[in-house]
């Protein structure tokens, strides 16, 4: 699959995913929403025993719209068109429940990991509420199709994306966008949003800090690897060795939205004007901070 830069920004829809591409690229920065996907195919819906409105709870939902002035900064922003009950791209490509499926795995399945002893595999077993998906057990060959049409290609795009930017500045910082629950009883005031790069490994410590103290000045609560310190883009891809780095970014859902309906709420506008804020320092800063020449 070819990611052709078009002669203007544009959002070019390329089957599972949608590349939202800047003219010309201004930093050496990407971001990537891979959970704010909403497109339910009819037959997974048909095979759930919950309604599409409670399958929706597992959405990072309307994190795309969030970010969405990254590409008229030069910023490419990487967005799932498929729900993450759907398939899970933040996760190994076959971390598989083996009592989820009626036919035996084969043997390269990684059936052991806690996300997968967590109900929340790559194919999901439950809803974060802890409630079963399916009616009854898929085949093997429903996770290869979704690994093949949804998880393979999503990879393909931001690795292709890491790739390149890395070519043409000589390192590249990507920003894996997420959004995360509001605790029903905290004991005290929880994070509006937490920062994590894998306590240390994934990120240079000046973009974390820059990021941090941005996002403070905007007012809001910050704090880093509690409790996501970052999943398996966040490991996979941050390598700061090799100039990649990636700052995963949880965003509390009360910030912006209503959690019980599933709507913007009056916070919206403001979330999304500090994101945009924050994206375009750095857009500035990133170079710099990573003392690229």
């Amino acid at each position: 699959m070819e990611l052709t830069p078009t002669a203007a920004r544009c959002a070019e829809v390329l089957g599972a995913i949608t590349l939202h591409q800047p003219s010309v690229q201004a930093a050496p920065l990407i971001v990537a929403s891979p959970h704010s996907g909403r497109d339910y195919p009819a037959e997974f819906l048909a095979a759930s025993r919950l309604t599409p409105f409670s399958l929706r709870k597992t959405e990072d939902c309307f994190v795309d719209e969030l970010f969405a002035a990254a590409p008229g900064l030069g910023v490419p922003l990487l967005t799932a068109n498929f729900p993450r009950a759907f398939c899970d791209v933040n996760r190994e490509a076959w971390e598989l429940d083996p009592a989820m499926f009626e036919d035996a795995l084969p043997p390269h399945i990684n059936h052991a990991s806690p996300r997968v002893a967590a109900g929340l595999g790559t194919i999901a077993k439950l809803v974060g509420s802890g409630e079963p998906i399916y009616r009854q057990k898929l085949r093997f060959a429903e996770a290869q199709t979704r690994i093949a049409t949804c998880w393979t290609p999503y990879h393909h795009a931001l690795q292709t994306l890491i790739e390149r930017t890395t070519a043409q500045f000589g390192c590249c910082l990507l920003i894996d966008a997420h959004s995360m629950p509001t605790p029903l009883t905290p004991a005290s005031r929880p994070p509006d949003l937490v920062l994590g790069d894998a306590h240390g490994a994934a990120c240079h410590r000046d973009i974390v800090t820059h990021v941090e103290i941005a996002l403070r000045h905007e007012g809001f609560l910050v704090r880093r690897n509690d409790p996501y310190a970052g999943g398996y883009v966040t490991r996979h891809y941050g390598r700061p060795r090799h100039h990649v780095h990636v700052l995963q970014i949880e965003i509390a859902r009360g910030l912006y939205m209503d959690e019980t309906s599933l709507v913007r709420n009056t916070g919206f506008n403001g979330v999304q004007s500090a994101i945009t804020r924050l994206l375009t320092s750095l857009v500035t800063t990133t170079a710099d901070l990573l003392s690229v020449p």
